[in-house]
């Protein structure tokens, strides 16, 4: 069946109205992330689009080397991988302002770090509340605080990532067999996409590329947390645990799949294509249940082993200049082939 696409206005008055009519067609279900999993586009997403535009709209770029390096760990390396866009700003600017180093430069370049009293209430909010984060929200949450500056400015800043996105992170295709796979999972499985991607971003992505078709229903921020989107899925179906697989590269993904009692396959940080050209012979054991147990294990062992789990600036030994060097070829080289005119440090 064709995948529908809900409209800017049905989203913001109901995006949850498709999770709440799926329906079961197959025997088993397939729940997929998109970014760093379907596609190769997590760095390019965050160096190129979500870390310069913050930069810009908070007057950063005196620290930039510092803020990349701290929001790269957080969106890129750490088991925070693929984290929400607010999360993470949350996460990164807690972890700048407690470093001695960082605020020495704030002082010498008169450079200053924004308050997160007000994105901290509106997480605090979105999520006692059990609402998506994304703009929906935040829209919500600065309605009834329409005199915080603050809100507008991030606000600001997360629409401006968005209109940013089909200009950069969107035009990078899927890894090779992604299709294949696809046509295979759909032979006897229902296919869900969800993800901390706005709605839009994420149904313009699958149909310009032309993977859309095997795709009952698009699951994005708006909806709610992947765990959710999981839930309301397996519930309205009916599946058994072992009848329902993540496919994801970040530990959120494993914990949402997790809280469902369902099966994980991961597509790790810099084995993404490995893990596709190997999802055949996995997706067969899963339809045959012999997914659960070692092999599930194995796969999760390798899995865990690819994420960091100590930032370099907490560690003996540590030089900032060296850490941030780390990473400056995959900057350059994405800057060069999608920015070349675009603001970057070199050390």
């Amino acid at each position: 069946m064709a995948l529908i696409k809900l409209t800017v206005q049905q989203v913001k008055e109901d995006a949850e109205q498709q999770l709440r009519g799926f329906r079961k067609t197959k025997d088993f279900l397939v729940a997929i992330d998109t970014d760093g999993c379907i596609t190769d586009n997590m760095n390019g997403k965050q160096m190129l689009i979500f870390h310069p535009q913050f930069m810009e709209f908070y007057s950063l770029w005196g620290i930039e080397s510092y803020f990349r390096e701290v929001a790269e760990y957080y969106n890129l390396f750490s088991k925070e991988r693929g984290c929400n866009r607010f999360i993470a700003v949350q996460l990164t600017l807690k972890a700048l302002a407690k470093r001695e180093d960082v605020n020495r430069v704030l002082s010498e370049k008169d450079v200053k770090l924004p308050d997160t009293a007000s994105l901290n209430k509106y997480i605090n909010d979105a999520q006692e509340n059990k609402l998506g984060l994304g703009n929906p929200s935040l829209e919500g949450f600065l309605d009834k605080n329409p005199t915080d500056l603050s809100l507008y400015k991030l606000l600001g800043w997360s629409e401006a990532v968005n209109r940013t996105f089909p200009h950069i992170s969107a035009k990078i295709p899927p890894f090779d067999n992604v299709k294949e796979s696809l046509q295979l999972m759909s032979q006897s499985a229902d296919i869900m996409v969800v993800s901390k991607t706005p709605y839009r971003d994420l149904a313009d992505y699958w149909e310009t590329q032309g993977i859309a078709g095997d795709v009952q229903i698009i699951a994005g921020q708006e909806m709610g947390s992947k765990g959710h989107h999981i839930e309301v899925a397996k519930k309205a179906g009916g599946y058994g645990d072992n009848q329902i697989m993540m496919i994801g590269d970040g530990k959120g993904d494993l914990k949402a799949v997790k809280a469902n009692n369902g099966l994980f396959y991961s597509t790790p940080p810099g084995k993404e294509q490995k893990a596709w050209n190997e999802f055949p012979r996995a997706f067969e054991m899963f339809t045959r249940g012999k997914y659960r147990g070692e092999f599930e294990k194995h796969l999760l062992t390798a899995f865990d082993k690819a994420f960091l789990t100590e930032p370099a600036w907490e560690k003996p030994g540590y030089n900032h200049i060296s850490a941030y060097r780390e990473n400056q070829e995959i900057r350059k080289t994405l800057y060069g082939k999608f920015n070349p005119g675009g603001k970057l440090l070199i050390l």
